[in-house]
């Protein structure tokens, strides 16, 4: 049973200023670790990062909650399988929250044409 979705839609040339600026600190506060190193690595890393606040930002509208509570940005990890499949690995107070809520899986999809990115979450009871 779907407990809620969520959609969000980001401009990637906002992502491109934050690189071209090397506005390493806000980088560092909305991606982790995993997420830096994968972007940095990518010829359009600006596309990379766009995507990944938008998987957030869905994430978090899906779950219906906000960025709240003690929750950060840190504990959302968007990450591939070894098929490219994007999925989000949860930790730290997120994850609790989703266990709270009952849910057992996400389902997270990605899209980007010219200047936009666009990710789309569900989110699924146990």
């Amino acid at each position: 049973m779907i407990y809620g979705t969520g959609v969000d839609i980001v401009e990637i040339s906002r992502f491109a200023r934050f690189v071209q600026e090397n506005n390493d600190a806000l980088i560092r506060r909305l991606f982790t670790s995993g997420e830096i190193d994968y972007c940095a690595a990518r010829k359009k890393s600006a596309q990379h990062y766009a995507i990944r606040f938008a998987a957030k930002e869905a994430f978090l509208k899906a779950l219906g909650t906000g960025l709240r509570d003690g929750m950060s940005w840190q504990e959302m990890d968007v990450v591939n399988d070894e098929h490219g499949k994007p999925g989000i690995r949860l930790s730290g107070r997120v994850a609790e929250v989703f266990r709270e809520k009952g849910l057992a899986r996400s389902f997270l999809s990605l899209s980007h044409d010219a200047n936009m990115a666009v990710a789309f979450v569900v989110l699924e009871l146990a």
